[in-house]
């Protein structure tokens, strides 16, 4: 998966086309990121008598298929690739302008 924790993306398909924010949180084995702000969902936490607690609506960023986001890079949004140095090292790469990332 080549976008990864603290990334700035943009959304480039789904009911929220267009936004970007910062990955909070990538799951590869689900092929899957956390944008900040992104896929907002209500959850409804269930009251707990013994606690004291109250039930309540809570706002929550849902995961989002890798797919449906792209890397942003001078505003822009970007495919991201790979590059091997000479001592063996990996290195991602915007395939747009072929700077480091």
């Amino acid at each position: 998966m080549k976008i990864k924790k603290d990334d700035e993306v943009v959304v480039i398909a789904g009911k929220d086309k267009g936004a970007t924010g910062k990955v909070k949180r990538a799951i590869p084995k689900e092929q899957r990121v956390v944008v900040e702000g992104v896929n907002l969902i209500k959850k409804h936490k269930k009251a707990n008598q013994a606690g004291g607690q109250q039930g309540e609506v809570v706002t929550l960023e849902a995961p989002i298929h890798v797919s449906n986001v792209a890397l942003v890079e001078d505003g822009k949004p970007t495919r991201v690739g790979y590059r091997f140095e000479e001592d063996g090292t990996k290195v991602r790469i915007s395939r747009r302008t072929g700077k480091d990332i």
